[in-house]
């Protein structure tokens, strides 16, 4: 495990490591949307990641995140190791509307963080993660107290996950559900990425100790442009986003699911990682700073093998699994 020379601290030493091992990789299992396809399995979601044998898929997944119930009743963490894939935990709640504008959400979970990561680390986590959701559509949202709200909450719980000695991992998911073009998708994203690191650094947070967690700039669904917009301008659009926003102190990028098919998860991530290998001629976007690539789905990497997985053929799950994990792998290299 590589640290930088005269830090000193275990998480610049973990977060280096995280975006280069088999290429940073991150299976995220806490994320609500993944539980939704699959209620009717017989026995719960936290019992069906104990049963899953995380031996397959490990060639190319670095880190698991958790819900903080499932890391500690199962005690997954020395499990995870064993296998060499970093535990992380799930550190925020509920989203609840905002009074001022209650269509919008704002992410719970600041009161009580730091004893509850610290259990979490005790148990073996190393890192953790907080999501933000943002809606996005052509003109009003999101407002802009929505975004002083959700950066604030980011920079507070990564100056919190570090002071419990984690890793903090920073989540603004921008949502596309709406008539958002392009343009507008790739303002906000800059936006929200910017201020959120105006507070990381307010609060004092190393940022070459913290990683983010982004979705991809796109149309929204309700935009007529949504279906033919290349996979090529999806790339340089998340490329722009990221020289634009993120500090070259960051170590890593890692990149959602959300609500994409798997195969527009891994053609987005191919997309902006060709882009970054390769940038087009003539083009003033410094790409050469840009931390790793990498990705952290949810659905987007398990929701074949958990079908199989419910129907019973546990060796195609494992299959299936290690497929998608690949095809993953090989995205963030811009070799997919």
């Amino acid at each position: 495990m590589a640290s930088r020379q005269g830090s000193g601290l275990p998480r610049v030493s973990l977060v280096n490591y995280t975006p280069t091992l088999r290429s940073g990789n991150g299976e995220d299992v806490s994320d609500n949307a993944f539980t939704s396809p699959f209620p009717p399995v017989g026995f719960p979601h936290c019992s069906r990641i104990v049963a899953a044998d995380y031996s397959f898929g490990s060639e190319y997944i670095s880190g698991v995140i958790l819900y903080h119930e499932t890391l500690l009743d199962f005690q997954l963490g020395p499990i995870l190791s064993n296998r060499g894939i970093i535990p992380g935990v799930r550190a925020d709640t509920d989203a609840h509307p905002l009074p001022i504008s209650p269509i919008e959400p704002a992410t719970q979970g600041l009161d009580h963080l730091l004893p509850r990561l610290r259990a979490a680390a005790q148990v073996g986590a190393r890192f953790s993660k907080w999501r933000a959701p943002i809606l996005c559509n052509s003109s009003t949202l999101p407002t802009h107290t929505t975004l002083e709200i959700q950066a604030e909450s980011l920079a507070r719980f990564a100056a919190i996950c570090q002071q419990a000695g984690l890793v903090p991992i920073v989540e603004p998911d921008v949502d596309f559900a709406e008539d958002a073009d392009l343009k507008r998708s790739v303002e906000i994203h800059v936006k929200i990425i910017s201020m959120i690191y105006a507070r990381c650094v307010a609060y004092g947070v190393l940022l070459e100790g913290s990683l983010i967690k982004l979705s991809f700039p796109q149309p929204g669904l309700k935009h007529p442009s949504r279906a033919n917009t290349p996979v090529e301008a999806i790339g340089l659009a998340t490329a722009t986003v990221l020289a634009r926003s993120v500090p070259v102190s960051v170590a890593g990028v890692v990149f959602l699911s959300g609500g994409l098919s798997y195969s527009d998860s891994v053609e987005y991530l191919n997309a902006v990682n060709v882009v970054v290998n390769r940038p087009p001629v003539g083009s003033p976007l410094c790409l050469s700073r840009l931390p790793p690539l990498s990705f952290s789905f949810g659905r987007g990497l398990q929701g074949n093998a958990m079908r199989k997985w419910v129907r019973g053929d546990e060796a195609g799950a494992k299959v299936a699994f290690e497929e998608r994990a690949r095809a993953c792998f090989l995205a963030a290299k811009g070799e997919a």
